[in-house]
């Protein structure tokens, strides 16, 4: 099962196998207000699969230049990472949609998602980079792999191990285009979503078709849950 901010406050299911929960509000650069709460609820699974207890996912978001705040060099909170797209800077004194510049801005998401939002202890979980149209991205899909392979090395810096991918396979080739076999994101685990859908379904999903290089490892559908649904998922092994 997986919750976030929208069930604050909600009575939610208790006795899963594992939790996932996500780390951020409504936007990449927001904190989950009950994640200590959530923390809590996930640390009570049960266990019994072959998923980690207690998993974490954060946003992936790239607004470019409408983003409150755009990196105007390689240097974050005092680090400065090798930063494989070039020098990220301005250009007659005005901010620069350059994939160097992206892969910045995912660097500090995440950087910030692992250091300054509560979760602690970043290498005892599991980390999920969600992908969704429903998120701000760039038309230019190489602006979104810079800025998710950003991502992947701010989380990394913050102490994290472990890093999958949340999508489905259509709305991450929109986003993230073409992945060459080289690239950061290929080969990750990942987590299918299904949308509103059955358990069984679910099972099935786990011999779908993966991200590029990837092996599915859950499957979330939207069930039922009294007036409302919540996520379920799925353990492919």
């Amino acid at each position: 099962m997986d919750i976030s901010w929208p069930q604050c406050g909600r009575q939610v299911p208790t006795g899963q196998a594992f939790a996932i929960v996500g780390v951020n509000g409504s936007l990449g650069n927001t904190t989950n207000p009950c994640l200590d709460e959530q923390l809590a609820w996930a640390a009570s699974s049960v266990g019994g699969s072959a998923q980690p207890k207690t998993q974490l996912y954060v946003l992936f978001a790239n607004p470019g230049l409408q983003a409150s705040v755009w990196p105007t060099s390689n240097t974050y909170q005092g680090t400065t990472p090798t930063n494989p797209f070039g020098k990220c800077s301005t250009k007659s004194g005005k901010k620069q949609l350059t994939l160097a510049c992206s892969y910045m801005y995912g660097y500090a998401r995440a950087y910030d998602d692992v250091t300054i939002r509560g979760a602690g202890r970043p290498a005892a979980y599991r980390w999920w980079l969600d992908v969704e149209t429903g998120l701000s991205y760039q038309t230019d899909t190489a602006q979104n792999r810079a800025a998710m392979q950003g991502m992947i090395t701010g989380l990394k810096a913050g102490g994290v191990r472990t890093i999958g991918i949340y999508s489905t396979v259509s709305q991450f080739r929109t986003i993230a285009g073409t992945v060459k076999s080289n690239s950061p994101l290929y080969g990750r685990s990942n987590w299918i979503a299904l949308g509103k859908s059955t358990v069984t379904k679910a099972r099935k999903a786990c011999s779908g078709t993966p991200l590029p290089g990837g092996k599915i490892a859950m499957v979330q559908v939207e069930v039922p849950y009294g007036s409302a649904t919540i996520d379920r998922n799925v353990s492919c092994s």
